[in-house]
């Protein structure tokens, strides 16, 4: 069971990429925002859930369910 931080993470460095270059991909300005959500400390919006979704190709209800699998 993996939690949405710990998915973005896993996704995140499977493709090879730092929070930098993630940043970059999802339009948004603050990789230290992306780093607060991989370690939980911020609950991204819901037009940032489905960015991260669209761009990882998987679906929102993989990365907010907890019982979900990537």
């Amino acid at each position: 069971m993996q939690k949405l931080g710990e998915k973005l993470r896993t996704l995140r460095k499977q493709r090879g990429l730092t929070l930098r270059e993630l940043a970059l991909e999802l339009n948004t300005n603050s990789y230290s925002y992306l780093g607060k959500i991989e370690t939980g400390k911020r609950t991204p919006s819901a037009k940032m859930i489905f960015k991260i979704a669209k761009f990882f190709g998987v679906s929102t209800d993989q990365l907010m369910d907890d019982e979900l699998e990537l």
